[in-house]
């Protein structure tokens, strides 16, 4: 059992890493790479699910553990949780910069806090078990990565917007403020 999921993980992983990268500097990618990039986010997160639900903290507490790791591991799941809702949020609308950023900090926490948690796992309950929970979260690097280049070319596009809008803003203004001089009406000879 632990070998076909280990070599699921390591054939999953191998698949992510095949995906190349958009190269840098050439623009925001389309909505659809988006929403693939997205589908392989939560795919990988559900992998993280049932493994994250087989740590039970509760027992280290009676083998010594402080309780802390018990309050990671809750809000590594209410982490879990937010990611996938917000990548879901991102998913219906992947223009938007504060859903990509939301997304991408979120799953920064997740594996923040359980990267504090596999530690615990390690002590306390099956060391073979903080390596797949760590195993699982390294798969996501690669979407985490191209999120992350993501939300730059997007900020960098939206900045590029701003400064067209700016300008011409800029440019009404100046022709409300000073308008062109009338001209004088030459007569019309007959």
């Amino acid at each position: 059992m632990k070998f076909t999921l280990l070599a699921g993980i390591l054939f999953t992983s191998g698949l992510a890493l095949a995906q190349p990268a958009p190269p840098r500097g050439a623009g925001v990618s389309s909505e659809w790479d988006v929403r693939k990039l997205l589908e392989s986010l939560d795919l990988q997160t559900q992998h993280l699910k049932p493994i994250i639900e087989r740590i039970k903290p509760e027992t280290w507490v009676a083998n010594g553990a402080p309780e802390a790791y018990a309050l990671q591991w809750k809000t590594g799941q209410a982490e879990l949780r937010y990611l996938l809702s917000s990548s879901e949020a991102l998913a219906r609308q992947p223009d938007r910069l504060t859903l990509a950023l939301d997304t991408y900090f979120r799953m920064l926490a997740m594996e923040s806090t359980f990267g504090s948690v596999i530690e615990g796992i390690r002590k306390y309950q099956n060391p073979a078990l903080a390596d797949l929970v760590q195993a699982v979260m390294g798969e996501n690097s690669v979407n985490r990565d191209r999120l992350r280049q993501y939300i730059q070319d997007l900020a960098e596009q939206k900045e590029q917007e701003f400064k067209v809008v700016d300008h011409e803003a800029q440019r009404c203004r100046e022709t409300l403020l000073h308008p062109p001089a009338p001209q004088e009406r030459k007569p019309v000879k007959k």
